[in-house]
């Protein structure tokens, strides 16, 4: 008997009555209203288990890096690192200072060479200013010596560490799969940290004398600063000398940092974490030491996803409010399916358009470049007068702003427009939900109040969505500071801070982000490794990052409701 006359026999209907009839037809025993209700139960907490099998994994990997990283930072103080980076801190401090007076020396000579004077007369006005600089830098060479020997020895300790360690784990391998000649033939050195560590104190009366000595050569040299007419480079030399004497006043501290070291002193647990959330580096696989940092990543996230902001939302929100208040039926149709288009374009494709066209394009204009002057020779004569004229208008308008020329032609601003396209639909369809949630009520009571179009708009409709707009910029957050594509192609991949100091010209500088990080280095790391855990450490902050901008953005969209409703 087949099915179908089955069915009919249970029934005592035909079968294309049954299959209407959602009451009577079952599979499995389970009517057509439980097959419904199974299905979209199943779809929503596939969802869910999806959602937490994702963050079970994150936080399994992730937090094995604690552990890791607190024996890394015991072996940074057992071996003496700590102790070498203290005196490394004041040869840095000294190598800062000679970094300031390359600036002001790089000023000088740019302010002459703008001037009209030759390289020849530019070298012997800086002279007295680039002598003082030269000795300056080679008044630290006995400190610089210093320091170096003294990395070669606390390096050394910690290589002998290392290969304890490694040979211990594979002794206990050996032993564990029953090879105890193989196991025999492992040595395992036991690294004495005391006896290394009074090796290194020992040298503390060493850099005593070589400070005393620095201090009066410093003292001699202060003395003998150049005098400028230039205001600028009075100004440069007040705070340059300001900042060596408070460079000379703290060799004391550093030699009271030294006799006060440890390398027994316990390290705080909580200084795994700590250091991990507000350290500064992000430097692995070095022969020194390796800092897990995440501030760098975070800050290159935060200023590519900021300057992706600065340009998107006027861009959505006002494109938003075009179409929704003011376009006609055609515009509306021609404009918004281009603007919904732009967010399903790869991210790569955006990426290859940064690094081959955009990046070159801000770079070139930083030198006050807007017309290939190769290209501009081709053109007919009587028409070079155009792009040559705005290539001069562009050198006279750049010359004016204080960070151009530029050399990097991939940095924040290059990330942050190519970010801004991919944030503009997703600020746009949020912005026009928003405002087509405000009643039409609202719009028509201001017009009979007599407000015009434009009245309307900036103080009623947009008021009554503002919770929505803000909502829609959140989400549009979410949407840059998750990309990877773009910024690991487009941001110059630049572990480090950008120099504000700069003022506007930081968006010019190359950084590194969370995503574009894990993107580069999870192919290559050794699984397990610290790096590894590390790595997992970043995709948990980019998770609650997400979860938390998400979370606001619920928070606004409630009380978008309440108010309109």
């Amino acid at each position: 008997m087949s099915a179908k006359t089955d069915i009919k026999r249970l029934d005592q209907r035909p079968m294309h009555e049954a299959v209407l009839s959602k009451n009577k037809f079952r599979i499995l025993g389970l009517s057509m209203d439980q097959i419904i209700h199974y299905f979209f139960f199943g779809n929503a907490w596939i969802a869910i288990l999806v959602l937490g099998l994702i963050t079970f994994s994150l936080f399994r990997e992730g937090l094995g890096f604690f552990p890791q990283n607190y024996e890394n930072l015991q072996m940074y103080r057992q071996c003496g690192l700590e102790f070498v980076d203290i005196i490394k801190d004041q040869a840095e401090a000294h190598s800062a200072l000679t970094q300031y007076l390359d600036k002001m020396l790089d000023r000088k000579n740019g302010e002459l060479r703008k001037g009209g004077m030759d390289e020849g007369k530019i070298a012997e006005a800086t002279a007295p200013l680039a002598q003082f600089r030269k000795d300056f830098d080679e008044s630290s060479i006995p400190l610089q010596d210093f320091v170096r020997e003294l990395t070669q020895q606390a390096a050394a300790v910690k290589e002998r560490w290392g290969v304890a360690k490694e040979n211990s784990i594979a002794r206990e391998q050996y032993l564990k799969a029953g090879s105890k000649d193989e196991a025999a033939k492992l040595e395992v050195e036991t690294v004495d940290f005391r006896k290394e560590s009074e090796a290194l104190k020992a040298q503390i009366p060493r850099l005593v004398e070589i400070n005393q000595t620095l201090k009066k050569r410093l003292g001699l040299l202060l003395l003998e600063f150049p005098a400028s007419d230039d205001p600028k480079l009075k100004s440069q030399a007040v705070h340059f000398k300001a900042a060596a004497g408070k460079y000379i006043n703290a060799f004391p501290d550093t030699e009271r940092k030294l006799a006060n070291w440890s390398y027994d002193t316990t390290i705080p647990v909580h200084e795994t974490l700590t250091r991990f959330l507000f350290g500064p580096q992000w430097v692995t696989q070095s022969f020194w030491q390796d800092w897990y940092g995440m501030v760098p990543l975070f800050v290159g996230s935060l200023a590519v996803s900021v300057v992706a902001l600065v340009i998107a939302v006027p861009l959505g929100v006002g494109a938003a409010v075009y179409i929704n208040q003011v376009a006609n039926i055609h515009e509306q149709n021609l404009i918004k399916p281009f603007i919904e288009f732009i967010a399903v374009i790869p991210s790569v494709v955006l990426g290859f358009f940064g690094v081959a066209i955009l990046g070159t394009a801000i770079r070139d204009f930083s030198n006050g470049i807007l017309f290939d002057p190769a290209w501009v020779a081709h053109l007919p004569a009587f028409i070079q007068w155009l792009p040559s004229g705005l290539n001069a208008a562009a050198r006279t308008l750049t010359s004016w702003v204080p960070f151009f020329p530029i050399s990097e032609r991939l940095n924040i601003i290059t990330a942050g427009i190519l970010l801004a396209l991919m944030g503009v639909p997703a600020i746009f369809t949020f912005s026009e939900d928003a405002l087509n949630n405000v009643p039409k009520s609202y719009k028509e009571a201001s017009f009979a109040l007599g407000a015009n179009r434009l009245q309307t708009i900036l103080r009623i409709l947009i008021p009554a969505s503002l919770s929505g707009i803000i909502s829609a910029v959140l989400l549009g957050f979410g949407r840059v500071i998750g990309e990877t594509m773009v910024v690991l192609l487009c941001a110059g991949n630049r572990i480090q801070i950008p120099d504000f100091t700069q003022g506007l010209g930081f968006i010019f500088q190359p950084v590194h982000t969370m995503t574009g990080l894990v993107a580069q280095e999870i192919p290559e790391v050794v699984k397990n490794s610290l790096q590894y855990r590390a790595l997992f450490m970043l995709a948990i902050m980019l998770f609650l990052i997400s979860l938390l901008i998400n979370y606001i953005a619920q928070v606004f969209v409630r009380k978008f409701k309440i108010s309109v409703g």
